[in-house]
């Protein structure tokens, strides 16, 4: 049981296939108290119902200051504690440069960096309070490479943010023995990416994969467990890759 007693808030983990969900699971089974926050508070308090009765399900929009310090104290009231965040909520648009629009431009930064500033901006008191926490922010290897899947470039540029926001935070938290780690998917089979993937573009981009298969959700969330127990526990500012060899440097 690597998060025994744990409290972990998961954003984005409603989706039935997505990372979020499966690192909710995989918490669960290591005996965390997993808090998934979604859009849809019906479709998150499904998804913790699913899990036992110590879990629980908020709506949660992450762009909106006020909605994350409103789930951040909703939390407390009923756990008492915040141990792990997960900044796992994004959108992506595969758009090309010239015809990103400032609202296509608004909408993938706000979720994907704006909300990581946001929930953890939320959390950060509880855990100095605590003097101790761990943070992970998601964040793709289209940061690392420049897109060339299905992210735009206003994509690769938010994740890219997360990266750097996220060792930022690590330099400056460090001394509340408060933790801050990226992990950077490949390309993993969720919801998002489900109906892209043609039999052609799968075996064109499994030829760039030296383990020579897709990644799934649980080898995100196997990654996430890691950095969230004391396993981790002298790891900060640190990038996980997860992409089967996709980008080795």
């Amino acid at each position: 049981m690597l998060l025994a007693d744990k409290v972990c808030l998961i954003t984005g983990a409603a989706s039935q296939r997505g990372i979020g969900r499966a690192t909710a699971r995989v918490f669960a089974k290591h005996g965390a108290s997993t808090v998934i926050l979604d859009l849809d508070e019906t479709q998150a308090r499904l998804a913790a119902s699913e899990l036992g009765d110590k879990h629980l399900g908020l709506a949660c929009n992450v762009t909106d200051k006020r909605a994350c310090l409103d789930a951040a104290d909703r939390v407390l009231q009923k756990f008492g504690r915040v141990d792990v965040l997960i900044n796992n909520a994004g959108i992506t648009q595969p758009i090309k440069f010239m015809d990103i629009k400032p609202e296509n431009y608004d909408a993938v930064l706000d979720v994907n960096l704006r909300g990581t500033l946001y929930m953890s901006q939320a959390v950060v008191p509880q855990m100095r309070k605590q003097r101790s926490g761990s943070i992970i922010c998601m964040s793709s290897v289209s940061a690392q490479r420049g897109g060339g899947i299905f992210g735009g470039p206003h994509y690769s540029a938010a994740k890219g943010g997360v990266l750097g926001l996220g060792k930022a935070m690590a330099r400056e938290l460090g001394p509340d023995n408060i933790r801050v780690n990226s992990i950077t998917p490949g390309l993993i089979q969720t919801d998002i990416t489900g109906d892209k993937l043609t039999d052609d573009l799968r075996a064109e981009i499994l030829k760039g994969i030296p383990l020579n298969r897709l990644g799934a959700a649980d080898d995100v969330a196997n990654a996430c467990l890691f950095l969230a127990s004391d396993l981790s526990a002298y790891t900060t500012g640190a990038v996980i890759d997860v992409n089967g060899g996709m980008l080795i440097h």
